[in-house]
């Protein structure tokens, strides 16, 4: 998994050498043969710790561990007891809308570790407005609409699925104005986060129907801007390629468990071995034109990362997802997603 390469972070990974008093030794102390790691979340400049900030860590194991998300203590650090069969992590840190760089430490039983993460703040990337034009009696798409912000020259104009995109917008408060002929115009308040996508839906009344505008808007999860999933989801419901959840349509379906959502995508069945619809997994219809007497399952990714799709719902739980792409098979897979064991399609799971 890639994380965000437009920050610049440095990043240190060095053995403690144990003194009495530190935390690390103290956490070593207590994990016995295991090793231990101890955890520094500051500042670009390394002079101001960050408490509270957000350490994401990734396990790699022959075992199937669940990622662990913990936040700071108040001098910025976070301490703990390497599970024994854990050959190696993947971490990073958060703190609000920035983040460190990913960094990779391998363990050896009973040594501890320091991992120093260093947020860059300031990044003055710029924003993204994208949507739809509706016309707002009808919710048919309204396409050749034009889309602007007021003091900026760039312009676009709408699809004929209505669908617009500004790049390169500056954060901060912005007038969106909308103009098509036969409706009226439009001028609403936007405001651009750094980094993100203000997603909008914008319904255009027909002139002179008297009525005010509708506008809805949303700023997407950063985790599944950065990547990919909202691209992925424009274009393969452009081309019939794949099924999309958001966290809206999780939230309507309130499944008790992540198959049970999976089930609803087109071509997708739900397999249980025993009665009621404990243990789970998903399979896929479309890879041999129908079901084989053994099923045929879908590979499953959990951010990024490869998990047994039997485990899915040990893993993760419906209120921690963020969205689900189900691919039913190759040919639907985008590069990322593909290999050789791929032939059935796969689920991929984001965390909010």
């Amino acid at each position: 998994m890639t994380r965000r390469p437009r920050m610049t972070a440095a990043l240190m990974v060095v053995p403690l050498t144990i003194g009495a008093g530190s935390a690390a030794a103290q956490d070593a102390g207590d994990c016995g043969d295991r090793a231990s790691l101890h955890v520094l979340v500051t500042e670009e400049s390394g002079a101001l710790n960050l408490p509270g900030a957000t350490i994401v860590l990734r396990w790699t194991s022959d075992q199937v561990f669940r990622p662990l998300r913990e936040s700071a203590g108040a001098d910025g650090s976070f301490s703990l007891c390497v599970p024994t069969d854990a050959r190696a992590a993947t971490l990073w840190a958060e703190f609000g809308d920035d983040s460190s760089e990913e960094t990779i430490v391998t363990f050896e039983p009973g040594t501890p570790y320091e991992v120093h993460l260093r947020v860059l703040f300031g990044d003055a990337e710029p924003g993204r407005i994208v949507g739809r034009v509706l016309d707002a009696t009808t919710e048919d798409p309204v396409a050749t609409a034009t889309v602007s912000l007021s003091g900026r020259p760039a312009e676009v104009q709408s699809d004929r699925q209505g669908r617009f995109a500004l790049t390169g917008v500056p954060a901060g408060p912005h007038l969106l104005e909308v103009d098509r002929i036969g409706y009226a115009s439009l001028r609403y308040e936007v405001t651009v986060v750094r980094g993100l996508s203000t997603e909008l839906e914008i319904g255009l009344v027909p002139a002179p129907v008297e009525m005010e505008p509708l506008v809805v808007t949303a700023t997407r999860p950063r985790r599944l801007e950065v990547n990919g999933f909202y691209d992925r989801k424009y274009f393969g419901e452009l081309i019939g390629g794949g099924t999309y959840f958001t966290v809206e349509d999780i939230d309507r379906r309130r499944p008790l468990r992540v198959t049970h959502m999976l089930a609803d995508a087109p071509g997708i069945r739900l397999r249980c071995p025993g009665s009621g619809f404990r243990d789970c997994w998903v399979e896929s219809s479309r890879a041999s034109g129908g079901f084989t007497p053994g099923g045929c399952e879908l590979s499953a990714y959990l951010d990024g990362s490869p998990i047994p799709v039997r485990e899915l719902d040990t893993l993760v739980l419906p209120v921690e997802v963020g969205g689900i792409e189900v691919y039913q098979g190759a040919g639907e897979l985008p590069p990322e997603f593909g290999g050789y064991d791929a032939r059935c399609g796969a689920v991929v799971i984001w965390t909010k």
